[in-house]
């Protein structure tokens, strides 16, 4: 679809001379490189949400950037072209929350011709039997910020504002500020979690539907699983681990635009949803995405308990830097488990 819309867009501007560039229209320069660009593709888009974790991959002996074309700087972003392990790659730093993960990987998904997306990073950890350095590879990841705070005074058969209409449910479940407090009244009622409006590209636009859990592609799970026994580093300097890291299989993932340092709120995302990976990002890549109808997989390190409370001192500020080389080398390893493309989505190879 990218490469449709980049056609298009190259033949109105042809026929339009006089057209002056706007703010948030392509360039003609940058159009034509597009154009050239995709032309060798398609591409894995590969999104890292800030340079601490793009830099390893950046420095990693596996990318070799393209000499002609190395990037292309459009929207605040700029796209990279090269190959990991002879696979071509475009590579895009999304920066911090959803909304900038959203927007940059609607940006590589429309203007580059693309067989999968891999999003990496590292995460907060809400289950107490992995440790920092482990590699998480969650089966399902869900936004868990998108809610309706109930008014005070509502109860749990209460119905919701505009949950008649359609637009909002209680079925996901709900968090109860008066079990967080020390005796005083709840004012803040309580918030239910709700799912997103999406208009999958397979559906008949503005006509909506809903989802909260987006599953990542069976094909590419299946591959990954082939990582459980990866050998990853243990130590920083002379500081090391309790225990060499691993990388795993796990069920869930939440994403929110909310740094998670607190050990409640870690412990009801991972007895209500089950999850373990706690992050800013990865949810909103797995929406649009999903709603483009490209496989994708999300590969993140955890970098520390969330909330704290690990056997593990100063976690993030000693293993941080562990962590985000852990995520790049199983996303390398990763990629050289595809197998070569041969015109075809990668799950149909």
């Amino acid at each position: 679809m990218g490469y449709f819309l980049v056609g298009l867009l190259l033949v109105v501007l042809s026929i339009g001379n006089v057209i002056e560039e706007a703010n948030g229209e392509i360039p003609r320069t940058v159009l034509s490189e597009i154009e050239w660009i995709n032309k060798r593709g398609p591409f894995l888009g590969i999104v890292a949400p800030n340079n601490y974790e793009l830099n390893p991959l950046l420095d990693s002996q596996a990318y070799v950037p393209y000499d002609r074309l190395p990037s292309i700087d459009f929207a605040g972003r700029k796209f990279r072209f090269g190959s990991i392990l002879n696979h071509r790659v475009v590579i895009v730093m999304s920066g911090l929350g959803m909304v900038n993960a959203a927007v940059s990987t609607q940006l590589l998904v429309n203007l580059f011709r693309l067989r999968g997306v891999l999003h990496y990073g590292i995460a907060g950890n809400a289950d107490v039997n992995l440790q920092i350095g482990d590699v998480t590879i969650p089966r399902y990841w869900a936004h868990s910020g998108l809610w309706n705070w109930q008014r005070y005074g509502a109860g749990i058969d209460s119905e919701l504002a505009l949950e008649g209409g359609g637009d909002y449910t209680r079925e996901i479940g709900y968090l109860e500020f008066a079990k967080y407090t020390n005796g005083s009244d709840n004012l803040l009622n309580r918030v239910w979690y709700q799912p997103e409006e999406i208009f999958p590209v397979t559906g008949t636009p503005e006509v909506r539907e809903h989802a909260f859990w987006i599953p990542v592609d069976e094909y590419f799970l299946d591959l990954a699983s082939q990582l459980e026994n990866t050998k990853l580093p243990q130590c920083v300097n002379a500081t090391c681990l309790p225990r060499p890291p691993k990388v795993t299989i796990v069920d869930r993932g939440v994403s929110a635009s909310v740094f998670v340092d607190n050990a409640a709120y870690r412990t009801f995302l991972r007895s209500r949803f089950n999850a373990t990976a706690v992050e800013m990002e990865s949810a909103a890549v797995a929406l649009i995405s999903h709603q483009q109808n490209l496989p994708f997989i999300v590969i993140r390190a955890l970098s520390d308990l969330a909330g704290g409370g690990s056997e593990i001192s100063n976690e993030a500020d000693i293993f941080g830097s562990l962590a985000a080389v852990n995520s790049v080398d199983v996303l390398v390893k990763f990629v050289g488990l595809l197998p070569p493309y041969r015109g075809s989505k990668v799950q149909s190879e």
